[in-house]
């Protein structure tokens, strides 16, 4: 495979008010790609955790319906834009490659869900999360567009969190040891 591999940048800013964002969305002409739907997410690895060691993850994501394998790499900050390597492909049975991977000696690690709403503006993707912890938006697209998109929504980059949501989900829990939370960040049946 070649050097170039596909890149994301983005930052996921914490959010009091996803209804102000998508305000202010309409306001700047983005457009609705896709409604907020569930996503559940499992990463794996192995039972020594050697994935996660190299800074890497390997997800398996399902959303209406569909399975998509996203392999990142290992991550680097520049101010509040977070940079990894993303290899993405679509699944076509994800219960059976959940089996290929437990018989190679992958297992699932932790499960998250969250409700996505996805929004384009020009080389921007805005995506609108609802997690059991609060709301975030993510702005992925070329570096030089991030900070200016998210002031534009009337966000402050300088807010941006600097983890992934499992990570922000481990602190999180730790905050609130009297919420008694499971390690898995899902929602409530």
């Amino acid at each position: 495979m070649s050097g170039n591999l596909p890149v994301e940048e983005e930052i996921k800013i914490p959010c009091e008010s996803l209804d102000k964002v998508r305000a202010a969305l309409d306001r700047l002409g983005a457009r609705c790609a896709a409604p907020s739907r569930r996503e559940v997410n499992v990463l794996f690895d192995t039972a020594a955790g050697e994935i996660a060691a190299a800074g890497r993850a390997l997800r398996l994501r399902r959303i209406d319906g569909r399975w998509i394998l996203t392999l990142k790499g290992p991550v680097t900050w520049k101010g509040p834009v977070k940079t990894r390597e993303e290899l993405e492909t679509a699944v076509a049975n994800g219960e059976i490659l959940t089996e290929i991977f437990e018989r190679l000696g992958l297992r699932p690690v932790v499960r998250y869900e969250k409700d996505r709403e996805t929004w384009r503006l020009d080389r921007v993707e805005i995506v609108l999360d609802r997690t059991r912890m609060g709301d975030f938006v993510e702005i992925e697209g070329p570096r030089d567009a991030l900070a200016t998109v998210a002031r534009g929504l009337g966000l402050d980059p300088s807010r941006a969190a600097r983890g992934s949501y499992v990570s922000l989900w481990a602190q999180y829990r730790r905050d609130h040891p009297e919420l008694d939370l499971p390690a898995d960040m899902i929602f409530e049946p």
